[in-house]
């Protein structure tokens, strides 16, 4: 869901359970906020792409960490930019079709103001998360994956007995299955957690997949979820 590129190179997805939809039934409002989101995003894709010179755009307003200097303001802007350049298109479909499946119901329970509060806080703190971890990289890192994996963990607190069909690899083959929310979304955070440990020793310039953005978009996510959750969800 997330990437940070090497020379120009792109992403590749690897997921070995990918959503359909949710079954979760209940009162929903019209997802405005969340629509709004992946339009703006694919909207800003596609100048992205239609630029004369995208390496210098994504230069300007992707996260580089070692760019950064917290007593310089317009350097830590790219923190909340970032969020909205993705490394190619399957980049972008793996997020927007996670907040497709996911937000409308989070949004539902959250309401329109506190959302987009947990979206781009989420973004920040996965991004943060990824910059601590190598500060002195000059590979710009960009994607939605932080924000998208605080939705994700927003819904693993507020739906976790809704059941998600998902596409499961079945020997060479798919085929759909439903399972709980619980169940997918936290095999999804272990496979981050693990991804990243590993991924640790190797995180030079070297590029790849920001795996700690998404672990703290994921538990920013859980934390405003548990704090903001309506009451009656909690009953």
């Amino acid at each position: 869901m997330g990437s940070i590129p090497a020379g120009g190179a792109r992403e590749r997805k690897r997921h070995t359970m990918f959503p359909i939809s949710d079954t979760h039934i209940g009162k929903r409002k019209f997802p405005l906020i969340n629509i709004t989101v992946i339009a703006a995003t694919i909207f800003i894709f596609i100048q992205q792409m239609l630029t004369l010179d995208e390496a210098a755009l994504v230069r300007s307003y992707a996260l580089v960490p070692s760019l950064v200097d917290f007593g310089n303001l317009p350097t830590l802007a790219p923190f909340v930019t970032a969020i909205f350049l993705h490394g190619g298109f399957l980049h972008i479909i793996s997020n927007m079709w996670f907040l497709w499946v996911f937000g409308d119901n989070v949004e539902s329970s959250l309401g329109i103001f506190l959302f987009p509060i947990l979206y781009f806080l989420s973004g920040i703190v996965g991004n943060f998360f990824q910059y601590i971890l190598m500060p002195s990289s000059t590979i710009p890192m960009l994607g939605a994956s932080g924000a998208v994996a605080g939705v994700l963990g927003a819904y693993f607190v507020l739906f976790p007995h809704s059941k998600i069909k998902t596409l499961v690899p079945f020997f060479g083959f798919f085929t759909s299955l439903s399972v709980p929310a619980s169940f997918m979304l936290g095999y999804w955070f272990v496979l981050q957690v693990l991804s990243g440990a590993v991924a640790l020793p190797f995180s030079g310039d070297s590029g790849g997949i920001a795996f700690w953005a998404h672990v703290g978009g994921f538990v920013t996510g859980v934390v405003v979820a548990k704090l903001f959750r309506p009451r009656e969800r909690v009953k």
